[in-house]
């Protein structure tokens, strides 16, 4: 191949290049509300390592730049898609849904950030001391087989993922039990 054939291969793919790259540059940017959404999941996976472990945030101070989906009202159509804040356990007599500040409900949206399993909620029931890690490794979600370990037991409702569990009867941060990996899953 003769030197003027190779430096007229060369610049043809170099002239593609160089158009290749105009035509990126000058492509329309992506629109916006998939990046804000794109940043609400990321905010919503970082809070829920703050949330994790304590030792990395102070829940009691709210830090810079960090937007909170704590609202009082109550309506459903304005809580879809919000977590809660704080996230509460309680009782068969505490009522479920979005929990707030000054709408203290219990969360039926919880998800365990462990073993990744949706945490049931048995209301009237406690669990059974006999109750240990294989036991719901082994039966969970099959709720025949995880009624064989509970005990009736009015005004309690019994918490379990595949790899924590916990009987409650009054109104609980979640944040008071720190071994619980558990976080609001969305309402």
């Amino acid at each position: 191949m003769s030197f003027w054939t190779k430096w007229s291969c060369g610049s043809v793919r170099t002239g593609r290049r160089r158009a290749a790259r105009e035509r990126a540059w000058s492509a329309p940017l992506v629109p916006s509300k998939e990046i804000s959404r794109e940043e609400d999941d990321l905010s919503d996976l970082i809070d829920d390592i703050f949330h994790d472990d304590p030792s990395l945030s102070d829940s009691s101070k709210s830090r810079p730049g960090t937007i909170t989906n704590c609202t009082g009202n109550g309506a459903f159509s304005q809580t879809r898609g919000k977590k809660c804040c704080p996230v509460y356990l309680g009782g068969s007599s505490a009522p479920l849904g979005l929990g707030t500040n000054t709408s203290r409900r219990t969360c039926d949206q919880l998800r365990c950030t462990t073993c990744d399993f949706r945490v049931i909620a048995l209301d009237d029931y406690e669990w059974n001391k006999s109750c240990d890690y294989f036991f719901f490794r082994n039966n969970m979600p099959d709720l025949n087989k995880l009624k064989v370990k509970t005990l009736s037991r009015k005004g309690t409702r019994a918490y379990a993922c595949q790899c924590s569990w916990r009987s409650i009867q009054d109104l609980t941060d979640l944040r008071e039990e720190q071994e619980l990996r558990w976080v609001c899953g969305k309402h």
